[in-house]
């Protein structure tokens, strides 16, 4: 047993003792009004501090804090005194159906006092799509909750609730309507995501395109989706694409040569993929002067040259580099 249970434990036991203590020297009653004082006053305390806060901040919500600790200090009162135990029960009471109350009133939020009491399908037939809605959500059904957030203007929810569903399909056709109307990227990246999981890597790649025109490294798998359709039309166009960007970065940042040169060697161009391949080797011996770990980078450079001999040249020197990392450690 460790300190901090062994600690524990020794509290919960010298609680239970002086608990045992006081019901023995006083009775069980005693014990019980003490209890529930204490209680009732820390609970009175705890608001009051609330109430403060509250008043500090301006907040609507001052006056019902306080009104809320009243109770708290009658109860603590009349288990000092004891002259009517049962406004004590009152009390519990109280303070015990304005917890349930206040969960119910949470669990359906923006929700008004009527339209907590009526039945998602009232609300749906009277036209108060969004309170149908959320109850249709809350009881779990989805595709219900989807149609009436739809209704009620709120694609967004709607949305999210045809993922939920599983019915992706309309989850994507929902997400590239707000992207078409909102104008933000970050839509058509949703709408590409849910198009391929709904098995429609087309319109996944379509959607995607639209979002890579703002994130611009999105070009290649805009490409890799339509060869997956087997569009090599498309396919070489946002390779071509991808080609751009990489070689931009790559000029201000050689490790992006690589990629250049795959792209090249994909679009079949041997000779240029060759050049690439050299600026990134050059790269790589330069960063493993800095930083051996790059010796595994320069042998895969010169794989793609086929210069063997100085491949295994550099792997030696990565190997070597691998054995006294691993016997410091």
């Amino acid at each position: 047993m460790d300190r901090l249970t062994a600690a524990i434990v020794a509290f919960v036991f010298l609680v239970l003792g002086v608990l045992a203590a006081i019901v023995y020297k006083f009775g069980v009653v005693f014990t019980i009004r003490l209890l529930l004082g204490l209680g009732f006053a820390l609970f009175f305390a705890l608001m009051i501090l609330l109430t403060a806060i509250l008043a500090y901040a301006r907040s609507k919500y001052t006056v019902a804090s306080l009104l809320f600790a009243i109770p708290a200090a009658y109860a603590a009162y009349q288990c000092y005194v004891w002259l009517k135990p049962l406004h004590i029960v009152y009390v519990i009471v109280f303070y015990a159906l304005s917890l349930v109350l206040g969960v119910w009133w949470i669990s359906e939020p923006d929700m008004s006092i009527g339209e907590r009491l009526r039945s998602a399908n009232s609300l749906e037939k009277s036209g108060n799509y969004r309170a149908a809605a959320r109850k249709y959500e809350k009881d779990g059904n989805y595709v219900k909750a989807a149609e009436c957030y739809f209704k009620a203007g709120m694609r967004e929810s709607a949305a999210w609730c045809y993922e939920k569903a599983g019915d992706y399909l309309k989850a994507a056709e929902l997400y590239e309507q707000i992207a078409k109307e909102k104008g933000e990227s970050y839509y058509w990246k949703e709408a590409s995501e849910f198009y391929k999981k709904a098995g429609k890597k087309r319109d996944a790649a379509r959607c995607l395109a639209e979002y890579a025109k703002e994130e611009p490294w999105y070009w290649e798998d805009v490409a890799k989706l339509y060869e997956e359709v087997g569009d090599e039309e498309n396919a070489r166009k946002y390779w071509e694409k991808a080609l751009e960007y990489y070689t931009k970065e790559a000029e201000e940042e050689g490790v992006f040569w690589e990629d250049v040169a795959k792209i090249y060697e994909k679009l079949g161009e041997r000779e240029k993929a060759v050049v690439c391949w050299r600026k990134y080797l050059e790269y790589c011996l330069k960063e493993a002067e800095k930083d051996e770990a790059w010796w595994k980078h320069v042998a895969e450079a010169y794989e793609k040259l086929g210069e063997r001999e100085k491949a295994e040249e550099a792997r030696k020197k990565y190997e070597e580099y691998r054995k006294r990392v691993m016997g410091k450690s």
